[in-house]
């Protein structure tokens, strides 16, 4: 029967951390039942030690439990030795990561000095595709598997002498030719990359690994992940696992959607470390990471859920619920924003919209749609027996409890809800899980095969707008992500943030769980040592000059490495080639090469001219 489920974690509606296997990297342990580790990336050259270590040390005082560093070359590579040395010397022992692309040699060099070796499968024996289209026969294939084997053994070898820890971190934008042409970047493909490295560690019982998968799309990272970890539980595999969505980007949009991806896994009780990848300082991803943990401690201990486990949609991929379209709502629509009106009047509101404009407004027991016409919120009593909205149409706000205890004594809903053309139900959750409660509801529904559209509305006490953004995008992330729900309306109680904030909030939870595209989407890298200009600045100022192309996303990337490939599914790409200069993409084809710096935003918008993308920015009164 388990397979019948699809089921990627033990039960859909208990939170529980997974169990994974205990990895030592340094003093530091992770997985099994040590808390969730922290971790961020420096973005200093790896051969300037006094900046390599002033910013490890703010990172560390930020509260991480782990730092990795780039490590481009041999130089880079024997520095690690004067950089832990220091930081030693000055009372620091947290563990050092070094991050390893293209060369094996400076892999073999750094674990003579850090805690643990960040590897690529994509490109660390095998070379980056090149999208040759190559068809591998079987033989080529177990060919290239077995050399593969020859040369990663005897560098396991290595780490198990020099004690050194493992991550096995595949990026969607960087896989071989060999996993691209059998299985192109789909959740099998980037999974299979792992799984291949995995066989060999489980093969010598090289057991000091951890893996990581990441994507920019947060779809494409939870179905990834969640595929990767059935596949190692039918190989009898536990390692824990690194969680992160890559290139999120920066300010209020790199921490929504990081909260989105991560927190779909979190929910699940998947992830032993995570990593929240901002285009800013590293230190400044630290407390957005441990907010996310933090709240996710909240679900522990919730009170049973129970659900028909049999009506659960395929996680690996998406596919939306299917649903009986109700006015805007259901169908082949996207889904709407419903925002709170609090105390104000849909008049006072109309002139704040800005750009994201709500298609319904919640006013107290009624929903207000754009013309001013008001539509009545009813509970199940009056639903069922009210008689007097017969006809009309009309919202239902309930929550799972409440639903299942009326559904046992009134089982005529059953068919009044199957019937009905005109009812929306707004759903809402008060278990410490929301998560998986509505997920549970919304099985339910499938089970009795009701069509009705759902608003998922959630409702907050939040005085910071930074704590609202993470705990409503964790919530609300995996049922999105997994295509659930026909709008989103979320409320909170306090005067610090505004209308507009809650309507923004929603908008940008759609785009991150990609259910809604209503503004530019800009997927930016949070920057290392490989980086070749100033991010931060750069990625502030092509969101100025191109934030109006909403019908666009634009990578922004420091350096080659991983750049062209994580914009796997961007318009147009802005990547650093060199110093002061800059790669022009257009999807995944190289069109202006070596432009300087200083021209390159210029160049950018006459290649989306030139294509016919561009569109001229409305003046703003």
């Amino acid at each position: 029967m388990e397979d019948r489920n699809f089921n990627y974690i033990k039960d859909l509606t208990r939170y529980q951390r997974q169990q994974t296997s205990t990895v030592q990297i340094g003093k530091v342990p992770i997985g099994s039942d040590y808390p969730i580790r922290i971790q961020s990336m420096t973005d200093t050259d790896s051969k300037d030690t006094d900046a390599t270590v002033e910013q490890i040390i703010r990172i560390i005082k930020a509260g991480a439990d782990y730092v990795r560093v780039t490590v481009k070359g041999i130089n880079d590579a024997e520095n690690l030795r004067n950089i832990k040395r220091e930081l030693v010397a000055r009372g620091y022992e947290t563990p050092l990561i070094a991050d390893i692309h293209f060369n094996p040699k400076l892999a073999e060099i750094a674990a003579k000095y850090i805690s643990k070796i960040r590897i690529n499968p994509g490109n660390f024996y095998d070379k980056r595709a090149r999208f040759e289209h190559h068809l591998y026969t079987d033989d080529e294939y177990k060919e290239e598997l077995e050399r593969i084997e020859e040369l990663f053994i005897p560098f396991l070898e290595v780490l198990r002498e020099t004690n050194t820890a493992l991550r096995i971190g595949a990026n969607q934008g960087s896989l071989s030719d060999r996993i691209m042409s059998r299985y192109g970047d789909t959740p099998a493909g980037i999974s299979e990359s792992v799984m291949e490295y995995l066989r060999i560690c489980k093969k010598v019982d090289y057991t000091n690994v951890v893996i990581s998968i990441k994507s920019s799309n947060t779809r494409m990272m939870v179905y990834t992940v969640r595929l990767l970890n059935k596949r190692m539980r039918l190989e009898d595999m536990e390692f824990p696992l690194h969680l992160g969505v890559t290139e999120a980007g920066e300010g209020e949009d790199g921490r929504i959607k990081s909260a989105v991806g991560i927190g779909a896994l979190l929910a699940d009780g998947i992830g032993d470390t995570i990593r929240v990848s901002l285009t800013e300082a590293p230190e400044k991803e630290i407390p957005v990471a441990r907010k996310m943990i933090d709240h996710i401690k909240t679900y522990q201990n919730h009170q049973p859920i129970k659900a028909p486990l049999f009506a659960q949609t395929n996680p690996f991929e998406y596919e939306r619920r299917s649903v009986r379209p109700v006015m805007n709502m259901g169908g082949k629509q996207v889904p709407v924003v419903v925002a709170d009106l609090r105390n104000r009047t849909l008049s006072e509101v109309l002139p704040l919209r800005g750009k994201q404009i709500p298609e319904y407004f919640l006013q107290k027991d009624h929903i207000v749609d754009l013309e001013g016409n008001s539509y009545p919120i009813l509970d199940l009593e009056e639903y069922l027996f009210g008689g007097s909205h017969w006809g009309q149409m009309k919202f239902i706000r309930t929550n799972k409890m409440e639903f299942d205890r009326f559904m046992s004594e009134n089982p005529e809903i059953i068919t009044k809800l199957k019937q009905t053309r005109k009812t929306v139900l707004m759903l809402e959750s008060f278990n410490k899980n929301p998560h998986a409660e509505l997920r549970a509801f919304f099985m339910t529904l499938e089970s009795h095969i009701w069509k009705v559209p759902v608003i998922i509305l959630r409702s907050y006490k939040e005085s910071r707008l930074e704590d609202l953004q993470i705990k409503a995008a964790v919530d609300l992330g995996g049922l999105l992500i997994d295509g659930y729900g026909d709008g989103v309306c979320i409320t909170n109680e306090g005067d610090n943030i505004t209308f507009t904030d809650l309507k923004d909030l929603s908008f940008s939870i759609l785009q991150a769980s990609r259910m809604r595209v209503t503004k530019t989407e800009f997927i930016s890298c949070p920057g290392c040592g490989r980086t070749l200009f100033d991010l931060h600045e750069t990625t502030k100022k092509i969101k100025a000059h191109f934030k109006h192309l909403s019908h666009l996303k634009i990578g922004v990337m420091g350096c080659v490495v991983n750049g062209p490939g994580e914009m796997g599914d961007v318009d147009y790409g802005f990547v650093g080639a060199g110093p002061g200069k800059v790669n022009l993409y257009k999807g995944q084809s190289l069109k202006k090469r070596q432009i300087p710096y200083e021209n390159a935003v210029h160049e950018l918008e006459t290649l989306i001219r030139e294509n016919g993308d561009w569109k001229e920015p409305e003046e703003q009164h």
